[in-house]
Order: C-alpha cells, then sequence, then structure tokens
C-alpha cells in the first residue's frame, strides 16, 4: 500500500504540475524567427558574460535558443540531428497576426471560387459509384 500512496502524492498539487510543466519552457518559433534578425542575433552572438548562464553566456545557439559550456559542444549539436530539424521548422515563414485575423474571419476575405460543392439541383443524388443521377429514374 506504501507504493500506492508514493504514487499518488502530487494528483491536486496545482502548483507543483505548473512547476514541472514550465521548467523545459522554450522560445517558439516565431520569437526565434525574431531573434534571428541581423541586428538581434548580432546581440546574442555578442553578449556580456553572465557567470549564472552556461559557458557564461559566450555559446549560444541562436536557431535552437540553447547557451552551451564550451565551443565544442556547440559545434557537435551544429551538426546534430536536433538542430537539423530545427533549422528545417524555421525555413518556413511565421504567420503575421493580419494573416491570422483574416483566417479567424476578423478582417477582409474574399471568395476566389464561387464553384458549388455540391450538386445544384436538389432531385440530384449521389450514388455509390461517384455518378450523378436524377432521383426520378
Amino acid at each position: 500500500m506504501g507504493r500506492l500512496r508514493r504514487k499518488r502524492m502530487h494528483k491536486n498539487d496545482k502548483h507543483l504540475k505548473k512547476k514541472y510543466r514550465t521548467r523545459r519552457r522554450t522560445k517558439d518559433l516565431d520569437q526565434i524567427h525574431e531573434d534571428m534578425q541581423p541586428k538581434n542575433a548580432a546581440k546574442l552572438k555578442s553578449q556580456e558574460c553572465d557567470m549564472d548562464l552556461p559557458g557564461a553566456g559566450q555559446y549560444y545557439c541562436i536557431q535552437c535558443a540553447r547557451y552551451f559550456v564550451e565551443e565544442k559542444a556547440l559545434k557537435d549539436h551544429m551538426r546534430s540531428r536536433v538542430h537539423r530539424k530545427k533549422v528545417k521548422m524555421l525555413r518556413e515563414v511565421p504567420y503575421t497576426t493580419e494573416e491570422a485575423e483574416r483566417a479567424a474571419g476578423m478582417g477582409s476575405y474574399t471568395l476566389t471560387s464561387t464553384k458549388p460543392l455540391l450538386p445544384v439541383n436538389e432531385d440530384e443524388e449521389m450514388t455509390n459509384t461517384g455518378r450523378v443521377e436524377s432521383a426520378g429514374t
């Protein structure tokens, strides 16, 4: 019975759940795109020493938003699968706020095609073969 008690110890502790969920939170892709802009990238590459960060904040991968302990670790990371996947995901340009609002129906959106999706006549039906037949025949 002690084993079951240990497993259910933090079931309803919301503060502990939030702590575990936010522990490894990283930057989103749109935030990384902002960091990759030339002026922001220059600032991130030439940071001053911060002893609280790994490697005193001198070895930073902009695409993955990660700090490394030494230059060799950064170079190994650049050749890793994780880094290559992140770079591949970053090739796609993120949506702008205007695009998102238009997709949600808040902006002006004009329908380009007015082709009907269903048969126009009410007496026509689709059969299993995919042909349109009249319901009266």
